[in-house]
């Protein structure tokens, strides 16, 4: 055979070798695909498979995660107020026992939300030193403001009557924060008559008709609100150190009265009535002018609180502003019939 012959049939070999190959690859990649059947809406990628080497379609690179200390972007909204739920602005409130310890100082959270806040008292004036303190740690910006009237709370129909005229001023009573309260350190056997009923007028009967003339009012208006009462640790345990049998019991009536109280209350009526939340802030020992007097009193009184609390110290006034603001505004809007119990641990061993 010459070379032109042996040339052509090398040639045919390879191009029968080849559609071999070919066929062979083709059912191989009709194989494949049909283990895989890709949906007609969705684009897959496409595999094709030859003798030599697999080739797939490159996808796209996905970016990297952000870091850790990277946060997502916000949508900027200028209508909207951080904290929007804790906004008093506007809202009119009262605080009895206002002119100083936690009554001020509950006060002073309310206003600074932008509240205008009434405090009562039985004292003709605040103390000027503490109550000028007070009027320059609410900031004007706010919108805020504080104003004192004098009434005692054992005066139930005046107690009435400033309640109505300052709902009638304002066109509004968006809530009370009823903080009067005395405490007495007597043995139960030495209690007499007067003394029993002159505590429970004023921590019991006080709280009562202060709630009362307020909803009365918030009735009339068909305005919602908050009302709290102050109640105490003590209306939960029997502190050591403290004897003070009547003064502990009128701080467990209070809690009862506040469920009470929601029970009637808090339901949105047909007629726009209702809709107030009423709930209890029960704080543990602070250092108010009144527990300083019982230092005074008794001797070792004050190590003794600070050695049954968890925190290992007693708390300040200022401890108890977010806790008022949560349950005087929207934040709370779900609460009600509810005890808050603010102690430092004491009541939780």
């Amino acid at each position: 055979m010459n070379a032109s012959a042996t040339r052509a049939v090398r040639l045919l070999t390879r191009q029968r070798l080849n559609g071999t190959l070919n066929a062979r690859n083709g059912r191989l990649a009709q194989r494949t695909c049909s283990l895989f059947p890709r949906p007609g809406n969705i684009t897959a990628t496409r595999t094709i498979i030859t003798a030599s080497k697999l080739e797939a379609q490159p996808t796209v690179a996905k970016p990297p995660p952000p870091k850790d200390n990277e946060t997502k972007p916000q949508n900027e909204n200028s209508d909207v107020k951080r904290f929007s739920q804790f906004d008093l602005t506007g809202k009119v409130f009262i605080v009895t026992g206002g002119a100083q310890g936690l009554g001020l100082e509950m006060a002073e959270a309310l206003a600074e939300a932008g509240a205008k806040v009434y405090c009562l008292d039985r004292a003709q004036q605040p103390d000027p030193a503490t109550w000028s303190s007070a009027l320059k740690r609410v900031p004007s910006a706010y919108g805020g403001s504080l104003h004192y009237r004098k009434q005692d709370v054992q005066d139930t129909s005046g107690l009435d009557e400033l309640i109505a005229s300052i709902a009638t001023e304002n066109n509004r009573l968006d809530g009370v924060v009823a903080a009067a309260g005395v405490q007495q350190i007597t043995p139960a056997m030495e209690y007499n008559p007067n003394d029993v009923a002159r505590t429970l007028a004023i921590n019991y009967t006080g709280v009562f008709m202060t709630a009362t003339s307020a909803a009365r009012q918030m009735h009339k208006l068909r305005q919602p609100g908050s009302i709290v009462l102050i109640a105490s640790m003590s209306g939960l345990v029997a502190n050591k150190g403290l004897i003070s049998p009547v003064y502990n019991s009128s701080k467990a009536a209070v809690i009862q009265l506040a469920r009470n109280l929601a029970m009637e209350w808090s339901r949105k009526q047909e007629d726009g009535t209702g809709g107030i939340r009423v709930n209890c802030i029960s704080p543990g020992h602070i250092l108010t002018p009144m527990v300083r007097k019982n230092f005074e009193e008794v001797p070792g009184l004050r190590e003794k609180w600070e050695a049954e609390n968890m925190m290992g110290r007693l708390a300040e006034t200022r401890e108890f502003r977010g806790v008022v603001q949560f349950l005087a505004s929207d934040a709370s809007s779900f609460m009600t019939g509810g005890n808050l119990v603010v102690d430092g641990g004491h009541t939780a061993w």
